[in-house]
């Protein structure tokens, strides 16, 4: 009797872990970064330094007349 109660009751406890089905695991692809031009990179601080003196040495002078 009491190996009858053993079985069911491991039964009883087995079925709900079965009860998740199957878990596929998916992979997914690695992100490829590409790289800029090299050329482009210090091309703007280039193009700022000149016109931020530009705007520092031609600005408008306050003359009073």
């Amino acid at each position: 009797m009491k190996s009858l109660i053993a079985v069911a009751l491991s039964l009883a406890l087995a079925v709900p872990l079965q009860a998740g089905g199957p878990v596929v695991v998916v992979e997914e692809p690695p992100v490829v970064v590409e790289e800029g031009a090299a050329s482009s990179k210090g091309l703007l601080p280039w193009l700022m330094v000149p016109l931020v003196l530009c705007i520092v040495m031609c600005g408008a002078e306050d003359d009073p007349d």
